[in-house]
This record gives structure tokens, sequence and C-alpha cells, in this order.
């Protein structure tokens, strides 16, 4: 019987892992060089050094901080809805392009800096 109790949780957590394998292999992803440049289009024009929205770079944040940033979609301390600048394709794009050079990341970019 404890055998038969041990195959079974071994089968469901095999089951679980699986789920979570093939979730985040599912996950949309965007493009890097999409995302680069919707960046540079986009949010460069007011986040730049000495610009209202102070200087911004993927270095700014480390790859969980984007993604908290990006899963909140909100822009301007929470008084905007991202959607305002990007439609959700390229913000897919762009939190790839953030997220995947971030300070924390295996490849940070300043962005041109």
């Amino acid at each position: 019987m404890l055998r038969f109790i041990k195959f079974t949780l071994l089968i469901l957590l095999m089951v679980a892992l699986a789920g979570v394998f093939f979730g985040v292999l599912a996950a949309p992803k965007g493009s890097e060089t999409k995302g680069r440049h919707f960046f540079k289009d986009t949010c460069r024009q007011c986040h730049t050094k000495g610009a209202v929205g102070g200087e911004l770079t993927p270095l700014n944040k480390t790859m969980a901080q984007w993604r908290a940033y990006f899963a909140a979609g909100t822009h301007n301390h929470g008084k905007e809805q991202l959607s305002k600048y990007l439609p959700p394709d390229q913000l897919l794009d762009a939190s790839t392009f953030l997220i995947n050079h971030a300070a924390d990341s295996p490849q940070p970019e300043t962005c041109g800096k």
C-alpha cells in the first residue's frame, strides 16, 4: 500500500512539473530586436538624461523589477496605463528587450548609452 501511495505521488509530481514546463514554453515571447526598436523610438523620447522622465536604460532595474513593472501595466508612478504608449504586442517586445538586458541579466545593456 505504501508503495502505491509513493508511486501515485510521484506520478502527480511528474504531471505538475510537466504542466509548469509546458506552461513556460507556451508563454508568449516577444522579440528583443523589435523591443529595442520600440524602446528607442517611444520610451527614449522622455527617458534620456535631463528629460522629463529621467534617464532610463535596461540597467535601471533587475529582471524581476522589469517583470513586476510590466505585470502592473502602469507608467508614471501608476498614473497612466502602459497601453497609452504602446499596443500589447509592442509592449511584449519592449518587455522582452528590457528584461533580457536588465542589470542582473546574462547580457546587460545600456541601450546605446
